[in-house]
Parts: C-alpha cells; structure tokens; sequence
C-alpha cells in the first residue's frame, strides 16, 4: 500500500516511517479499518471508512477512508480526509442538547454540576471528573472536593481517597490557581513540577492530561460569583483544542441559566409561603405544615392568637400603623417561638403557632404566657405607643382533633371563649365549653359540607302533587330539594337550608334546583299534561337582580316555556324589601314566569300592598290548617284567605291537608287546590310518574 506524503502526515508518520503508521490507529477502530483495508485489496470493492488516530501532541483526531472500486484494475486508490472539525462540530451541538435537556429537570445546583459532570465524562470521553466547591469554616475560604465521578475501568479509589481529604486553598495546584486566577488551565502529568501532589498522584493512576475551569456566574445583583472548579482528567493525551476548552464556556452559561432559575424558583416559593407584610408563613403554607405535622402523629399543641383592640389602631392612626404594630408582633413571635415550632400570620390580625412535638402543657401554658406579654409590650409608631393585647386559644393534638381542620376549629373555638370571659386571656378548647360556639361550628361544617354536596351531585328532587280539591286530579306540583350523603343519610331540609340561605350558597342551590326541574319538565308534562311545577325561591336569590336573566337563560337553554314555572316565595320576602322585589316580580311576570306568595297568612303584609303585587296564586300556610274545623280562630282564617284569593281572582293552595275534615271542610268553603299527605307525600320522579299511572287506571 502507497501513502502520499499528506495521507502519512494525517496518520502521524512521516515518509520514513511510513510502514509504521498503523501504531497511531486507536485500537478499538483498527480492526475495522484492517477489515476495509483487506476487503479494498482482495476484491478492489468501493469503501467509507472512519477511525481515529492519536498523537502524543495532538492528541485524537478523525479520519475518514473513502476508496473507489477498482472494476477490475489490479490498482485499488482513494481518499484520505481529515474530519476531525466535523466531528467536534457534531459532538459539541449533541453535547450542549444533552445538557441542556438534563438541566431542565434538575432541582438543585449540586445535581446540575453532577449531571454535568457525568455527561462530560461519557460524551467528551474523559475518565475523571470532579467539581471543588466553595466552603467557609473558621473565617477561612478553601475548595473542597464535593462530587466525583470515573470509569469503572481503572482503580481510583486511593485518588479518590486523597481529593475527600483534601482542603484547598487559592493559588494551591491547578484547582487552587484555577480558582484564584479565573482562568481555565491545562496540565500535563508527565510533566508536572516539584509540589503538584495531586497531578502526580493522578499521573500514579494512569492519568496523563488534565484540564481545569472555573464555575462562575452572574449573581442577581451582577456580580460575577465563583462557585468552584470543574476538573477533568484522561487517560489518553489531549491536545489543546479539544472539545472540553471549547465547551467550558457553554458548560458556564448553563450553569449559570441554571443557577437563576433556582434563584427564581426559590424566589416564587418563598412568596407562594410567605405572607408579605410579615415574612411568617401564610395561611395557605401554614395549612400544609399543618397537615404534615398531624399525619407524622405525635403530640403536639396550637396556638390561635387575635390580637385585640387592633381595629381602633388603624381608625386612629391608618393603615400603615397598623401593618406596623403587625409586623412588631411578628417579628416578636418569631423570637419566642422555640426550636422546632411554626409560626404564621393567617390573615387580618389573626396568627397561630403550631408548639413543636413532645412540648407538654406545662411548656405550652408557658409559651402562651410569652405570646400574651408581647402583644401587652407596647407598640412604637412615629413616636407614639400602642397598646393592644392578645386572646389565645390552645388546641392539642390528637386529644382535641383527628386532623388539620378539626385542630384550627379547636384552637379558633377556644380562642373565641378568650375574647367572650375578657380578652388577654388563654383558653384550652373544651367540647362541652360552649353550645354557642359548638353551633357556630356545626355551621360552618354545614357549608362546607353543602359546597362539597354540589360538586358531588348529591342534591335530588322529590315533587309533592298540588291536587283539584273537588276531583283529586294532579293540576301542578311542587319541587322540593333533597340532599342524600355519600354514606346514603338523608339530611332534612329544615337543617341545610337555613344553613344555606345565610351564604351565597343558596343562590348556586336554587339555580341547581330550576335547572334540575327545567330537565324533568318534559317527562312530568308528558305523563301530565298542563302541569306547572312550583319552585320556592329564599331571600338572597329572589332580590338578586341578575334573577330574570339568569332564569331565562336556563329556560331557553332547556327549551321550556316560563309558564310552566311558578316561582313561589314568602310573605315576609316581599315585605322586607318590597322595593326591590316588586321590579324583579313584574319583570319575571313579563318575561312569562308566574309568581305564588308562599305562607300566606304569617307575615304582615297590607291589602294594598298585596293588591299591588303580580301575583297569580296564594298558599294558606298549613300552621292554619291544624285547628281545622276545630279552632274558631284559625277556620276564620282560612276562610278569609279563600274569600280573598277568589275575590281577587288569585289560585288558592291549601297546605298541610292531611285528614278527611281538612278536606271537607277546604270543600264546603270553595277551597279550589290542596296539598300534603293526604292528597300525595312528596315522591321522587319516578316514583311519582308510577303513582300518577295506577290513579289513571
């Protein structure tokens, strides 16, 4: 075989030597090149071959055979490329998105410059890799030797051994130099001075190039921040244009892209934990410490604290004194609280203090003496002092509380008895303390409840007939909303209802319940033709003036006609405030709704007000109904009732029918409509379409 004199140079030998270029093929490629070669001479075939060549300067390089077919010609010839550029070129764009690509899921700065450190390793083909960081201990600054990494080829355990140990400091071997001066060097282990341990330790295990770069980035403020040095050794030489130098810089950016983002990230966590007037955590981040400590178990107790007389200080002095006098306290609790405890503000002038684990009652009376002194403890603001005090309620866990929400009610309940014997005051929560307070939580654990029943679809209806006095036949009905738990009990509603109507829930109540009837109404009026279902509306949704709009939206929406919907709602709704009830009545009036007075008979309405209502129906309340035909006074009523619906040509509802003498006596009287037990309980839809079938038999 012929090499021309650029071929022999490309394969490091010169014309001399040129039988021995074979020597500077890396062993792994030259079977595959002696492979082509034999393949090229024997049948004079076509071949693209690529292997590497390394030089003890320069280190390794790519080339690239390419040999034409000889088509019989006892001469074989061909091409001899250097591809080294292309290579490198190729190595370092997959290089920088495999970087790239770890970093993204990397959490912490220690795993992103171990991750980088491996991937150097494997993709660049070093054989040693470490990263010295920073450290401060006894005022002075040195390097130590914090991840590591190697091929499983070699023993490096000693070398290893020795850079655990070791404690750098600037200016000392390359890493200590590297990392005074900033700049990137290179070592060659073969030719390392008098006093450079570790380059001949690295020379001992077979190591012969070296080469150290700095870790440095821009902190927030710009400043160029140092955060060690990455160093990497290779069994092989290296030439100075190796792709590592050329990579160090990149490797740098991205740690430093990767460095600012956990900067941002912690930044973003510590404002999603933290209230921002005080710097304690907030009441959602207190929450989850919360649901921590109670699913580890152990005991453990919490402090609710209110500060009072703090309202008068922001009428007094504003705001800002305020935010003052809140952010003295914090910073107070935050100087009580012993090791291990939680402190946070939960809103408003309201903070808690979850005791560390094990703390006993005697420790916690202590503290919560602490917590009351330093609210008494005055106040500076602009030179004034402010006097506020504290009432704290103690919950423990699990004696008072299975879990996260049961031990804030606890802590909050017994905070409250503080504020009702006297305030300054600490309450350890008692079950039996207070029926008040055991009320007011049933209703709070009512709407939460409630809110959970909606989103759960555990509302359903049941319709009770409205029947013609004289015949029996069903002419309307009434939808009455049910509530059936998960674990299948039945709430009455004289229990969530009330519940309801003191918060906007009853609003998402009722628009649930006509859209509920708006999808039964087909089904109810196929099996009875003409009727008009009956839906009671309470106080909060029946003034809200989005009321009209809303209706006919869902009307349309479910393809019903208005008429079929009679909206009913008491006396003293109207009454209270009749001078936004009667505009929303007359505009549901016009858009085709029809409107009944519900209970008629317990308020205090006036005939003139009632005649100038547009109203198409009244119920007789069924407390009337008892004393019938009994009670002169309430038959007295009942008839009047009659007479004025007739004479002001109103439907009139009797309720609460439920004997015979009801019955004959609403007859004898022109009573027109009657509803309750005797005429048909209230049943679920289908079970009222199988009742309504057997009467029609």
């Amino acid at each position: 075989m012929s090499l021309s004199t650029v071929a022999l140079r490309l394969l490091g030998a010169d014309g001399a030597a040129g039988g021995r270029w074979a020597g500077a093929v890396v062993a792994e490629d030259m079977a595959g090149l002696a492979a082509v070669l034999a393949d090229i001479g024997e049948h004079g075939t076509a071949a693209d071959c690529e292997f590497r060549v390394i030089e003890p300067e320069q280190g390794i390089r790519w080339l690239r055979l390419q040999a034409l077919a000889a088509e019989g010609r006892p001469v074989a010839c061909g091409l001899l490329t250097d591809i080294t550029a292309v290579k490198r070129a190729a190595m370092r764009e997959r290089f920088n998105f495999a970087l790239t690509r770890y970093l993204i899921g990397t959490d912490t700065f220690d795993e992103a410059v171990y991750k980088i450190i491996h991937l150097v390793c494997e993709e660049l083909g070093w054989d040693w890799g470490a990263f010295w960081a920073r450290e401060r201990g006894g005022g002075v600054e040195t390097l130590r030797c914090r991840h590591v990494w190697h091929t499983a080829d070699r023993d490096y355990s000693a070398f290893r051994s020795a850079a655990a140990a070791l404690a750098i400091r600037p200016g000392e071997g390359p890493v200590g130099q590297t990392w005074l001066t900033g700049q990137a060097q290179w070592v060659d282990t073969g030719a390392a001075q008098a006093g450079m341990a570790r380059v001949h330790a690295a020379q001992r295990c077979g190591l012969q190039s070296g080469f150290f770069f700095p870790v440095t980035y821009a902190a927030a403020d710009g400043s160029v921040h140092c955060a060690g040095v990455l160093e990497f050794f290779s069994a092989a030489p290296r030439q100075r244009e190796a792709q590592l130098p050329g990579l160090a810089e990149s490797i740098s950016a991205l740690i430093a892209q990767t460095a600012q983002r956990m900067v941002q990230q912690e930044r973003v966590r510590v404002l999603a934990q933290t209230d921002e007037l005080t710097g304690l955590f907030n009441r959602a981040h207190f929450h989850v410490l919360l649901d921590a400590a109670c699913e580890a178990g152990g005991e453990f107790g919490l402090l609710y604290i209110d500060l009072d007389q703090f309202k008068p200080i922001n009428d007094g002095f504003g705001h800002a004194a305020g935010n003052e006098v809140l952010r003295q306290f914090a910073g107070r609790l935050r100087q009580l609280a012993p090791a291990g405890a939680v402190a946070a503000r939960l809103g408003g002038d309201e903070f808690a203090l979850m005791a560390p684990a094990g703390l006993g009652e005697a420790a916690l009376d202590a503290l919560a003496g602490a917590v009351l002194e330093a609210a008494r403890t005055r106040f500076s603001y602009m030179g004034h002092e402010l006097s506020v005090s504290a009432s704290i309620g103690i919950g423990l866990f699990p004696r008072h509380a299975s879990d996260t929400a049961q031990l804030l009610h606890a802590a909050d309940a017994a905070m409250y008895v503080s504020k009702r014997n006297g305030r300054n005051l600490v309450s350890y929560f008692s079950p039996d303390g207070d029926t008040q307070q055991c009320a007011a939580a049933a209703q709070l654990l009512m709407l939460s409840a409630l809110q959970d029943a909606l989103q759960r679809d555990e509302f359903f209806l049941e319709y009770q007939p409205i029947c013609d006095a004289q015949d029996g036949s069903v002419v309307a009905l009434e939808a009455l909303i049910r509530w059936r738990k998960a674990d299948g009990s039945v709430v009455p509603p004289d229990q969530f209802i009330p519940v309801a109507e003191q918060s906007r829930l009853i609003v998402l109540i009722g628009r649930w319940v006509i859209e509920q009837v708006c999808r039964d109404l087909p089904l109810l009026r196929a099996s009875l033709p003409g009727v008009r279902v009956h839906v009671n509306m309470a106080a909060p949704e029946f003034l809200d003036s989005d009321l009209p709009r809303e209706l006919v939206a869902i009307t349309s929406a479910a393809g019903i006609d208005p008429g079929q919907l009679c909206l009913e709602l008491t006396e003293g709704v109207v009454m209270q405030r009749i001078e936004k009830a009667v505009p929303i009545m007359t505009e549901l009036v016009r858009l085709g709704f029809e409107i009944g007075l519900d209970d008629f008979g317990m308020g205090y309405s006036s005939l003139s007000l009632l005649k100038a209502l547009p109203v198409s129906s009244l119920k007789i309340d069924r407390y009337f109904l008892q004393g019938v035909p009994h009670q002169r006074d309430d038959c007295a009523v009942v008839r009047s009732i009659i007479d004025l619906g007739r004479n002001m040509k109103l439907r009139v509802i009797a309720e609460g029918v439920e004997t015979d003498a009801h019955l004959g006596f609403l007859r004898q009287f022109g009573c027109a409509l009657i509803q309750g037990y005797l005429p048909g309980r209230p049943m679920p839809l289908a079970g009222l379409l199988a009742w309504n079938q057997l009467l029609s038999r």
